[in-house]
């Protein structure tokens, strides 16, 4: 069995309306499950609230079909006073094999949020 060996933070099918008008899958739908991956990450790190303020650096390396599998693995790459930087890798395996492919990459930025939505700080263990 191949497979990468880190966990995923999100996983996901795509499926035909996630296309674009050309037959692939669309650009904008690989972004959506990338920030929900690095939001995932970044509210589970940061213990609560955390929206996303920026988004740059995006790459889409290689192309997805219709039922292929979506893989999402996040990682922090930089904390500020309020901000946690995490980059997003987006790995699609084909729906009737174990070919993998590297269709996306990417960093988002997100900002911790209080119980008012105002910027708190990063916990301690970030700083």
């Amino acid at each position: 069995m191949t497979g990468d060996s880190r966990t995923p933070f999100i996983r996901v099918t795509a499926m035909p309306t996630d296309l674009n008008p050309y037959g692939g899958v669309f650009g904008g739908w690989l972004m959506s499950q990338m920030a929900l991956g690095a939001g995932s990450l970044a509210s589970r790190e940061g213990k609560g609230k955390a929206v996303v303020v920026s988004a740059t650096d995006f790459a889409f390396p290689g192309a997805m079909s219709v039922g292929d599998e979506l893989s999402v693995y996040c990682a922090i790459e930089a904390t500020g006073n309020t901000s946690l930087t995490i980059s997003a890798e987006a790995i699609a395996r084909e729906r009737n094999g174990d070919a993998e492919t590297r269709v996306g990459q990417g960093t988002f930025k997100f900002v911790l949020l209080d119980e008012n939505d105002r910027p708190r700080a990063v916990a301690e263990r970030w700083a």
